[in-house]
C-alpha cells in the first residue's frame, strides 16, 4: 500500500498531535491527516497559560502551534469541537462528534494530553473555583486576576506545583493577595525535594505569598453561589474570593482503556503503556505526550512526562514511527518555569529517594546557581537557576551517566563540558 491510499488519524489537538501532523507532511507522507480536537480553539502550546499570556505579556495568537490556515494548506483534514467517543480496533475505526461520525485508519495516535484533578471537597459548585488547562480557563483566569488585583481580593490556591506557583507568581504581579495550601513540607516536594523546594518557598514570601503547608483544602466556604472562604483540614479559615484547584493532573486514557489497551499502573503515572517507538499494545495505535507512558532506558523505570519539551519531541518521534522511520524516544525529560525575576530549566529525572545528595554550583541565596541531584557520583537531574546555555552540558552530563567529584561539580570554575567523560 502506498502512502496515498493511507489514512493517519490523530486524537488530540494539543502541541503534540499538532506537531505530529507537521511531521508527516514533513516526512513526504501524502496521504489522508484526520487530526480531531475536542476543543474549538486551534490547536496551542499549554505553557504560556500559566505564563506569558496570564500576564497579558504575550497575545493570544502566539500560543497557536500554526497559524489557522497552515492546516489547510498542508490538507490536514481538522476536525475542531468534536470528540472521540470510541475505537474500534477490529474495524480499524474512530467514532466521534454528536452523530458518532466514522473515520478509518492505518495508524492511530492517541495524544489526548491530560486534566486537571479535581477537589472533593464541599463547595467546588461555587462560581470562584477554577481550574487552569485549557486556553478558556487562562482566558477566565487572566480577567479573575486582574479583577482580584484591582480591588484587593484574595486567591487561594491548592497545591503547590508549578502550576500553582505560576499561577501565585502571576496573581502577586497582577496585585491579588495569595495564599498556597499545600499538604507536603515545602512547594515542589515530590519534583525537586525539600533542598530546592525551600528555595521556591522563600521566593515567594519574599514576593508577599503566604504558605500553609501540611494541610489540605477540606471546604470552600460560599454564599448566594460565591466564593467567601477556604477552609483547612487544621480547621483554619483563609479569606477568598476565588480558589485554584492546583493539584495535578491525569492522564485522558478513558478513551484507550476502553478500545482494551494496556494501561501503566498508578504507581507509575497511569497513562498508555507504550515502548521506545510509542507504540501502544496494538500495533497500529500509538500515544504520545502527558497521556503516553514510557520505560526510559537511561533512568531505567516507566516514566509519564507531562511538560512541554515531552509533547514537543513525542509528537514528531511518534509520527516517524508510524511511517516506520522510528528512532527511540529516550530524550531527557526537560522543562522550564518563569516566576517573578526567576527563571528556571530542569533536565533529568530524580525524585525524593532517588539520590543521596544535592550539588550546588553558585550562589543559591542570590537564585544564580546549578542544583544536582547526585546518586553514587553520578548526576540524575540538573536545575539551572539564573544561570543560561547550559542546559546542553548538564543533559550530556547526565545521558553519560560518569561518575564525577563533588567538588569539580561545585566548582564554578570547572566547565561543565569537561565533567563529560
Amino acid at each position: 500500500m502506498v502512502d496515498a491510499d493511507q489514512t493517519f488519524v490523530i486524537v488530540g489537538g494539543g502541541l503534540a498531535g499538532a506537531k505530529a501532523a507537521e511531521t508527516l507532511r514533513a516526512e513526504g507522507f501524502t496521504g489522508r491527516v484526520i487530526l480531531i480536537c475536542d476543543e474549538r480553539d486551534h490547536p496551542y502550546e499549554r505553557p504560556p497559560l500559566s505564563k506569558g499570556y496570564l500576564l497579558g505579556k504575550e497575545e493570544r495568537d502566539s500560543v497557536f502551534v500554526h497559524e489557522p490556515a497552515w492546516y489547510a494548506q498542508h490538507d490536514i483534514e481538522l476536525h475542531l469541537g468534536q470528540t472521540v467517543v470510541g475505537i474500534d480496533r477490529v474495524a480499524k475505526t474512530v467514532h466521534y462528534g454528536d452523530d458518532g461520525t466514522r473515520a478509518g485508519y492505518d495508524k492511530l495516535l492517541i495524544a489526548t494530553g491530560a486534566e486537571p484533578r479535581r477537589l472533593d471537597v464541599p463547595g467546588t459548585g461555587l462560581a470562584g473555583v477554577h481550574h487552569l488547562r485549557r486556553l478558556a480557563h487562562a482566558e477566565r483566569l487572566k480577567g479573575v486576576l486582574a479583577s482580584l488585583g484591582r480591588d484587593n481580593g484574595h486567591l487561594v490556591i491548592a497545591g503547590a506545583g508549578w502550576i500553582g506557583l505560576e499561577v501565585a507568581a502571576a496573581a502577586r504581579e497582577y496585585g491579588a493577595e495569595v495564599t498556597v495550601v499545600e499538604p507536603g513540607p515545602t512547594p515542589l516536594h515530590g519534583v525537586l525535594g525539600p533542598e530546592l523546594g525551600s528555595v521556591f518557598a522563600e521566593l515567594h514570601e519574599a514576593h508577599g505569598v503566604r504558605f500553609r503547608f501540611g494541610v489540605r483544602l477540606a471546604e470552600i466556604v460560599g454564599q448566594d453561589g460565591m466564593v467567601l472562604a477556604a477552609r483547612t483540614d487544621d480547621g483554619e479559615e483563609h479569606p477568598a474570593h476565588d480558589v485554584l484547584a492546583a493539584i495535578g493532573a491525569a492522564p485522558r486514557t478513558a478513551l484507550a482503556q476502553a478500545a482494551g489497551l494496556e494501561i501503566a499502573d498508578p504507581e507509575h503515572g497511569g497513562g498508555i503503556v507504550v515502548d521506545a517507538d510509542l507504540r501502544t499494545s496494538d500495533p497500529d495505535i500509538y500515544a504520545a505526550g502527558d497521556v503516553a507512558s514510557f520505560h526510559h532506558a537511561l533512568f531505567d523505570t516507566r516514566l509519564r512526562v507531562e511538560h512541554w519539551a515531552n509533547a514537543l519531541n513525542g509528537g514528531p518521534a511518534a509520527a516517524r514511527a508510524m511511517l516506520g522511520r522510528s528512532l527511540a524516544h529516550d530524550r531527557v525529560p526537560y522543562f522550564f518555569t518563569d516566576q517573578y525575576d526567576l527563571g528556571m530549566e530542569y533536565s533529568g529525572w530524580a525524585p525524593p529517594g532517588s539520590y543521596d545528595q544535592v550539588v550546588i554550583r553558585g550562589d543559591a541565596a542570590k537564585r544564580e546557581f546549578i542544583a544536582f541531584w547526585v546518586k553514587d557520583g553520578r548526576v540524575l537531574a540538573g536545575m539551572n537557576v539564573n544561570v543560561w546555555d547550559v542546559t546542553e552540558p548538564i543533559q550530556r552530563l547526565i545521558r553519560s551517566q560518569a561518575r564525577v567529584e563533588t567538588d569539580a561539580l561545585a566548582d564554578p570554575h570547572v566547565p561543565l563540558e569537561s565533567l563529560v567523560a
